[in-house]
């Protein structure tokens, strides 16, 4: 074999098994792509490889010397496991950091939507009260109507911008990265009989019955001042959607995990006749408005203000470590809000 044939051969040989090798990373690849990579330096060598030795057997070299080339060929093997395993765990860390930075930009993208229908919407109810208090003034400067009756009006519109406006400061400080807690031993059965009787003349002007289990002595440290504030939401989002004649039930528990540190469970129960199961994922959205049980009803009742109630008692919840969740039961729906004790 004279020596172009023995070039030919190798090269034959090298494209060979080179080819079935990518044939074979391939389908691998549609499998494991990192192992996939990790193999794929191997492929290299084995096409190098085989394209030498046949080389080194078409010129005719000994069986000692084409052992000789073959193991020194096959030295490289580890070199280019090495450079597979470098070149996985490089594509790991770019696959990681390109997907953490997509849901970054997905989440911030949400944050800015939300924030955008939050301002509409506060906006829109702030209108309404503002024009109120205008059309009100300028009858009274006109000499239209009686003032006993145009000042009580101004005032209780007057009470509905303030709570928006504090359900706005209140919600700004929850999320601001700065926030603190003033922590305190609390028991959170006190805590909530203050907030039950805050909240019982709202019910009794409602028809709607207050009934609790708050007997359970859990003492743990939290901010009294923002969970009271939560509380008192979750109770006047469920009387004002409970009807006369209707029962809010409340309850204090606290739950063991199991070798995980014990939680305290605060659960309003009311009889709102259920949230739609599309919308329960959205209810402690900043401002989010529902056609069902949920929608913000105007009003000079407390709470009133810019649909933010259940977002403040969700940033509540997550400042102290816990969560707040919802789910429909069978005459209403369930709110739990969990801390750690």
């Amino acid at each position: 074999m004279n020596d172009l044939e023995g070039v030919a051969l190798s090269v034959s040989v090298a494209a060979g098994v080179g080819a079935v090798g990518v044939i074979a990373l391939f389908a691998l690849a549609r499998r494991r792509v990192a192992l996939a990579a990790t193999l794929a330096p191997l492929v290299v060598v084995g096409s190098v490889a085989a394209g030498v030795y046949a080389s080194a057997r078409a010129m005719f070299l000994s069986d000692t010397d084409s052992t000789t080339v073959l193991l020194l060929l096959l030295a490289t093997v580890p070199v280019a496991l090495a450079v597979g395993l470098v070149l996985t765990a490089r594509i790991r860390t770019v696959t990681t950091q390109a997907a953490a930075e997509k849901a970054a930009a997905e989440r911030d993208r949400e944050v800015e939507v939300r924030r955008r229908e939050m301002v509409a919407w506060v906006s829109h109810d702030l209108r309404t009260p503002l024009a109120a208090v205008r059309a009100l003034a300028e009858a009274l400067e006109d000499g239209v109507g009686p003032v006993e009756e145009h000042v009580p009006r101004i005032l209780a519109e007057n009470r509905r911008m303030a709570a928006m406006v504090d359900d706005l400061l209140a919600l700004s400080r929850l999320q601001s990265p700065t926030a603190t807690l003033r922590r305190e031993p609390v028991a959170v059965a006190d805590l909530a009989s203050d907030a039950i009787a805050a909240a019982q003349p709202l019910a009794d002007s409602g028809g709607v019955t207050l009934a609790w289990n708050v007997t359970d002595p859990v003492v743990t440290s939290l901010d009294a001042q923002q969970v009271g504030r939560a509380l008192e939401n979750l109770l006047v989002n469920a009387i004002r959607h409970t009807g006369p004649g209707g029962t809010v039930h409340v309850a204090v528990t606290c739950e063991e995990g199991g070798g995980a540190a014990p939680t305290v469970v605060i659960a309003v129960e009311d009889e709102c006749g259920g949230i739609p199961e599309a919308d329960l994922g959205r209810v402690f959205e900043a401002g989010w408005r529902s056609s069902g049980a949920r929608t913000p009803e105007r009003g000079d009742s407390p709470g009133s203000g810019a649909g933010l109630g259940l977002s403040i008692v969700r940033g509540v919840a997550e400042a102290h470590g816990g969560t707040a969740s919802v789910a429909n039961v069978p005459r209403g729906c369930r709110f739990d809000l969990r801390l750690p004790a």
